[in-house]
């Protein structure tokens, strides 16, 4: 359980962004945490790509200097990576993950003891034609509303998961109570978190904690209406289903999609510091509507018929 505050830290740093094709919210909140240690951006057109559109949450561990560097940097070095050029996609995404935490390692500005000790999370959607390419690494997630239904667009990485149980026993640790180590982190992909990939003998994707991510693909049907990113301190209270219910609620009233976020964050946040650690945590909301044609009012009666008919 982590260290918290005797009152929650309830100010809000929020945003929003939209063009022809998104309407996008974002708010983050320190809540009962002594700090802030998430990171998120959204960009509705890449300087390197101007097709394409990027959105992503970073939630760090023990420090924040490491979310900060891959919110920096993780687009520019996915757009660099010649397998983008070559239109492979998800093994850019997945090349300039492993490439970019390779970088951090080496990176002076950054101590050793923060490299050994800190890491952090990243959920990233990248949309481009159409298409959703879904990079995660760790349990930040990424979830759909797709004609009313919550579609997980992400997978979480626990260390009792049975194939990154197998990964982490290999490389010489151990998971006890769903952590790793027994104490440890409670995730096992991040950036960062450099004590747990010293085997010599082992590759960057073979480690105990590796940033080497899962990226899933989808096609942006007529029935997809928005997703959300969000770190765990949001999916711990909330499951998928209650989030876009509570989501698509809001926006079926004509809530803007950044007072969205503000208030699911409101409805996450414990009333106070309790044992369970639930509802504790930093918390971060990304909310991206896709309009496909649609204005703004007219996307509001289209999401609102869908939640009659459910």
């Amino acid at each position: 359980m982590g260290q918290s505050l005797s009152e929650p830290v309830i100010t809000k740093q929020t945003d929003s962004c939209s063009n022809s094709a998104y309407a996008v919210g974002s708010s983050c909140m320190q809540g009962w945490r002594p700090s802030m240690e998430d990171a998120h951006t959204h960009i509705l057109s890449l300087d390197n790509d101007a097709d394409a559109a990027y959105f992503a949450v970073f939630d760090g561990h023990n420090g924040t200097n490491i979310s900060k560097y891959v919110c920096e940097h993780l687009h520019s070095r996915i757009c660099l990576c010649p397998l983008y050029a070559q239109a492979d996609l998800p093994g850019a995404i997945k090349q300039a993950f492993l490439e970019l935490d390779q970088h951090l390692l080496n990176d002076r500005c950054i101590s050793s003891r923060e490299k050994e000790m800190s890491g952090t999370t990243a959920i990233i959607a990248l949309v481009k034609n159409g298409t959703i390419y879904c990079g995660n690494a760790g349990d930040s997630r990424a979830v759909a509303s797709v004609a009313g239904k919550a579609v997980p667009l992400s997978k979480d990485h626990k260390p009792d998961d049975e194939m990154e149980s197998l990964r982490i026993h290999a490389a010489g640790s151990y998971v006890e109570r769903g952590r790793l180590n027994g104490n440890a982190l409670s995730l096992s992909r991040a950036f960062g978190d450099f004590g747990f990939k010293n085997c010599s003998h082992l590759s960057a994707e073979e480690q105990a904690v590796t940033a080497c991510p899962d990226v899933q693909t989808f096609h942006i049907t007529p029935d997809f209406e928005f997703f959300i990113l969000a770190c765990d301190g949001i999916w711990d209270v909330m499951t998928n289903e209650q989030v876009v219910n509570f989501c698509r609620e809001k926006l079926s009233a004509g809530v803007k999609p950044d007072i969205v976020c503000e208030e699911l964050m409101n409805r996450c946040l414990a009333k106070e510091s309790e044992s369970s650690d639930i509802g504790c945590d930093n918390m971060t909301v990304i909310l991206v509507c896709l309009l496909q044609g649609c204005d703004q009012d007219e996307y509001i009666k289209k999401i609102s018929k869908v939640s009659k008919k459910n």
